[in-house]
């Protein structure tokens, strides 16, 4: 199926690893320009030649720390320059810490609504103009099934990312004449932040093996496993492309059955 990304600009942050990458991966086997950032310059680099093995299209890398307002601010206009425009946002973000309630201060609360809420606040408002200009413009958010079902010792992501759905439908109707906007809810995909949490579970004891913990992850899924990254980024390159033109303020469960809610 083609879906009709040739030759569109499209933006993902926090792409250097995991769900990100695998985004911008779908987005440039599409044939899509895709900009990428990270904090790292030998992770970017390295994602940067990742995604360019994938795709025809161009491929901009930009150090960036999305928790800096200017660095996201200069990472969209950089990337609107770049590319004359932006069709497609893909809003992504790094891992905050796993923790119980009463384990977790307050600087983690404030550090956890920068990563995940404030991130996504200040890219879409630095990329809306551009948006709105596109024949295309589409948002892609992608979050965790965490905001529907939480999940045990992550009282952080439970909390945090349910502000980025509202962000979401909040703007699917704003926005609905000219921009449309998704979430993705992503359940256990084998990612290097999979393999923080089980290793942090092994500190713990929870584990006596990285693969019991792998074991116990894929335990609730219905399908029996984990999932590919590229499974979830071919969803968000579907909900970026004009095959999902009717599809706006949805919030997608991309977990292999498990959510029960």
């Amino acid at each position: 199926m083609d879906l009709g990304l040739d030759g569109n600009a499209a933006l993902v942050t926090a792409s250097t690893s995991g769900l990100g990458l695998a985004s911008a991966r779908a987005l440039a086997r599409e044939g899509a320009n895709v900009a990428i950032c990270g904090r790292t310059k030998s992770d970017l680099d390295e994602a940067k030649a990742t995604v360019e093995a994938d795709g025809g299209g161009d491929v901009m890398a930009r150090q960036a720390d999305i928790t800096d307002p200017d660095d996201v601010e200069d990472f969209v206009e950089t990337t609107a320059e770049a590319y004359d425009g932006i069709d497609h946002v893909v809003t992504s973000a790094g891992g905050v810490p796993s923790g119980a309630f009463l384990d977790t201060d307050d600087r983690d609360w404030y550090r956890a609504y920068d990563m995940l809420v404030m991130s996504h606040v200040w890219t879409l408002r630095a990329a809306h103009q551009h948006l709105t200009e596109s024949d295309a413009g589409s948002v892609v958010s992608i979050t965790s099934t965490s905001v529907s079902e939480a999940i045990d010792g992550l009282v952080l992501s439970n909390a945090v990312r349910r502000a980025v759905v509202g962000t979401i439908d909040t703007i699917a109707r704003e926005w609905a004449q000219d921009v449309r906007a998704n979430v993705v809810m992503p359940g256990a995909h084998e990612t290097p932040r999979i393999e923080e949490l089980i290793e942090q579970a092994l500190d713990r004891g929870e584990y006596d093996s990285y693969e019991a913990g792998l074991e116990d992850w894929a335990a609730p899924i219905p399908l029996g496993r984990i999932g590919d990254p590229m499974e979830l980024g071919d969803v968000v390159a579907f909900l970026s492309s004009e095959r999902a033109s009717f599809v706006t303020g949805a919030t997608l469960p991309i977990d292999g059955g498990r959510t029960r809610s």
